[in-house]
């Protein structure tokens, strides 16, 4: 029955390994906490003169480098001076050189949130007029390219290493204490530290790129990696190489010196071990809390503990999922996973799981911030997954729990039928013993009799006695001979016998249908696991929930300041039924009289992101004079953004603007809306 298992085993861990990586690969650049809520001058602008400075406002602080904030005219050449700094609060601004010309610039910035993930944008605005520009803003995101991608794979494996160290270790040190004797075990845990700590060393040197230029070969620059060890994310990963250090030594005494001590000093040894063991892992936890989204926006000072909580309970019920799986395929036939094992690591998962629902409900309501969230942004969608998933592994779990508990109730039947077996044996070699006896009782009275026989004849055979005596030699030493032959031959038997034994009772565990069900089920919650583990990762690299409407909420806020300035601002929801097809495209006409406008055309999804599309086309008909439809084509600036100058409104009235939306070569919808102009 084991050939049969082990090949599904690699099977459903490959596909679900792969699952994995498509849903880290389908995650894209990374969406960081930080948002641009604000900016002067606001985009799309177009002012009368030259302003001195260009201000954008977050909604965090952020990190900024010499090159985070740059200002480039029409052709492409950088015209802001000095370096960018605070302003006060979460607004930072950069100088701009004195008698610039008319004509469109673009505002470009890359910064890291305070939450350590990088944000990348760009807009323009214009002075004067607007003008054609040959700077292409198109693709302007952080942590994306080679460097991304590697970036979000080592946060992955350094989750999944943190996971499998510390359930691991767990398990063994709380569950199974006789699992330190045996080497898959030690592996697995072993492996868990290795990646771990490898994947630390490649996120420090990653970290500099990825929140720069994106660029490999920047990787080994010594210069970024020094500016890396200054900031926040630098001193959490050292720190984590620290304490991985002492992690070591745990893992050395844990499988190491544990095994060879006495009962008593293995009481004393496991008491240390488990303090030890908690605080090194709550420090690897808190390396994470205290970098990315926990330490910062509401009540940082209770959410980076909350969020070493969720990672230990994360780490405690999936990381003990992974050893015991592990020990249920590949422990020794001498050292088996027994119901007692089992049970207590059923109630250390089930402590686990009351822990990431309340740590978890907490996280939640802080991140999102109201229900529509959960729809409405990409956090609250993964997160829906997320507990979908968690959803499923208990149900799974429950399975589990059902199987353990006929593990136990066949374990106990086991041994009494074991109890049984041992006392016949002992009646048997009761038995076989006084027959030993008898047998001996009666040579002695046979070679006393030969004794006596012996006597009488020793003077007839006094002159054969040198032969005899030879004959005795060599009987003697072929005697010896033989006993040798004896003694090599038992104890080849006994091997055997002993390795027959080993096969026969890993057949008779791996045929019983209790275990190989608990077999079944735990697979089945490793291989959800994984895709766990993928989401999870994914989410910790999005914007949450709360950050996404709060940067809507400014948007709407910018338009709401254009509208009382004069300028016409139009919202039109359309949805081509294409794939990505819903969103609302928005039209600022200024000034929205007669004569010439200008005119920006800005396409939004759902959630109020910027997004591109293949074509947009607007038309305007007066149709109470029958004047139009006047077209206008206007050319695209920026992702979700294009422009048209010198759009002619004949006269005054109540016009209908028509704007036709392409989002593929098949999908199209035409919405539109009347507005008075003049």
């Amino acid at each position: 029955m084991t050939s049969t298992i082990a090949p599904r085993v690699r099977t459903l861990v490959l596909l679900l390994v792969a699952a994995a990586g498509l849903l880290l690969a389908g995650a894209g650049p990374v969406s960081a906490h930080a948002a641009l809520t604000g900016s002067d001058p606001r985009q799309g602008a177009v002012v009368g003169k030259a302003p001195q400075q260009v201000s954008l406002t977050f909604s965090e602080k952020v990190a900024l480098s010499d090159d985070s904030l740059r200002v480039l005219d029409p052709k492409g050449k950088r015209v802001d001076r000095g370096d960018p700094a605070g302003t006060g609060g979460t607004t930072y601004a950069v100088k701009l050189h004195g008698g610039l010309p008319d004509g469109t610039y673009t505002v470009t910035y890359q910064v890291v949130s305070e939450d350590s993930h990088p944000v990348a944008g760009a807009y323009t605005f214009s002075i004067g007029a607007p003008s054609q520009t040959s700077v292409s803003v198109d693709g302007q995101t952080a942590g994306g390219g080679v460097v991304g991608v590697l970036y979000g794979f080592g946060r992955y494996v350094s989750y999944a290493g943190f996971i499998v160290l510390v359930g691991g270790a767990a398990f063994v040190l709380g569950c199974w204490r006789r699992g330190t004797a045996v080497r898959s075990v030690q592996r697995l845990v072993v492996s868990g530290w290795l990646a771990l700590t490898a994947a630390t060393l490649g996120l420090l040197l990653m970290r500099g790129s990825y929140t720069g230029s994106g660029k490999v070969g920047d990787i080994f620059d010594l210069d970024l990696l020094g500016q890396v060890l200054q900031t926040k994310t630098g001193a959490a990963l050292v720190s984590r190489l620290l304490l991985l250090a002492a992690a070591a030594l745990f893992i050395a005494v844990l499988f190491g010196a544990y095994d060879k001590r006495d009962d008593e000093e293995k009481r004393d040894l496991t008491f240390g071990l488990a303090i030890g063991g908690t605080v090194v892992a709550s420090g690897l936890a808190a390396s994470w809390a205290m970098s990315e989204h926990a330490s910062t926006g509401l009540q940082p000072g209770l959410a980076m503990p909350v969020d070493v909580l969720h990672l230990l309970a994360v780490a405690g019920w999936l990381g003990g999922l992974t050893a015991l799986l592990v020990a249920l395929y590949r422990a020794p036939a001498e050292t088996p996973v027994d119901a007692a094992a089992v049970r207590r690591f059923s109630q250390l998962a089930f402590g686990s799981v009351l822990t990431l629902v309340a740590t978890g409900v907490y996280q939640s309501w802080r991140q999102l911030g109201s229900w529509s969230a959960f729809t409405g942004t990409r956090y609250g969608q993964l997160l829906l997954i997320k507990i979908g998933l968690v959803v499923l592994l208990v149900g799974i779990a429950w399975i589990s729990r059902r199987w353990t508990g006929r593990l136990a109730e066949s374990g106990v039947a086991e041994s009494a039928v074991a109890e049984a077996d041992v006392a016949e044996a002992d009646v048997a070699e009761a038995d076989v013993a006084e027959a030993d006896a008898g047998r001996v009782t009666a040579d002695e009275a046979e070679k006393e009799h030969v004794a006596t026989g012996a006597g009488a004849s020793t003077t007839a055979k006094g002159a054969s006695g040198a032969g005899s005596a030879s004959g005795a030699g060599d009987a003697s030493g072929a005697g010896s001979a033989g006993a040798d032959g004896d003694s090599e031959r038992a104890a080849q038997l006994a091997r055997q016998r002993a390795a027959i034994d080993t096969a026969r009772r890993k057949r008779e565990r791996d045929a019983d249908p209790n275990r190989f069900g608990l077999r079944r089920s735990v697979l089945a919650e490793a291989g959800v696991a994984v895709v766990l583990l993928a989401v999870t990762t994914m989410l910790t690299s999005t914007e949450p929930g709360r950050t996404e409407e709060q940067a809507a909420a400014a948007t709407s806020s910018a338009t709401a300041d254009a509208n009382a300035a004069g300028a016409l601002t139009l919202d039109m929801s359309f949805d081509t039924g294409g794939e990505d097809g819903k969103g609302v495209v928005r039209i600022d006409l200024d000034p929205a009289r007669p004569g010439s406008n200008e005119m920006h055309v800005y396409v939004l999804r759902p959630n109020g992101r910027a997004f591109d599309i293949p074509e947009v086309k607007i038309a305007f008909t007066l149709e109470s004079q029958d004047i139009g439809p006047l077209p206008v084509v206007p050319d695209h600036i920026s992702t979700g953004h294009w422009s048209a100058s010198g759009v002619q409104i004949p006269m005054a009235g109540e016009w209908k603007v028509a704007v036709t939306v392409r989002t593929s070569d098949i999908d199209q919808a035409t919405v539109s809306k009347n507005a008075q102009i003049g």
